[in-house]
């Protein structure tokens, strides 16, 4: 009898937690996915950072690639934790760079790049978090 009420419970206490997760993984892969366009079309912004950083174009071009890869596992519900994981160390080595060669401000954007980094950053977390439990091996002792 008290099966049903359970349920509902539970219900109730999932369905926020999907939302949060949801709005958290588009946010990161709509971030991720424009500034693809920077990247791959060498503009003077991204030419300018990866040369500061003495990694351009390999570096500009192979972030990039695993920013695409990021965001399209990370909107795929059974890789959720890939997708999050790689995207927190893609925005890792970002903000690192921001903060040691960079500067928070980058040719006058006002540290927008700066700060999509750390949006990028805290949804990844935040998705990762929520789904913590379909990490392969440890997912299960988190």
């Amino acid at each position: 009898m008290s099966t049903p009420v359970v349920s509902a419970v539970h219900k109730r206490t999932i369905q926020p937690l999907l939302v949060v997760s949801w709005i958290c993984r588009i946010a990161a892969a709509v971030i991720l996915l424009q500034t693809l366009f920077f990247k791959f079309t060498a503009a003077p912004e991204s030419v300018y950072i990866f040369t500061k950083v003495h990694a351009e174009p390999w570096g500009r071009i192979g972030s990039g690639v695993v920013e695409l890869i990021a965001a399209v596992l990370i909107l795929i519900p059974r890789t959720v934790w890939a997708g999050a994981l790689l995207a927190l160390g893609v925005m890792a080595g970002a903000i690192f760079s921001h903060l040691t060669v960079l500067g928070i401000e980058v040719m006058g954007d006002g540290g927008l790049l700066f700060a999509l980094a750390l949006i990028v950053f805290c949804t990844s977390a935040v998705a990762l978090a929520l789904h913590r439990s379909q990490i392969p091996v440890i997912g299960r002792r988190l």
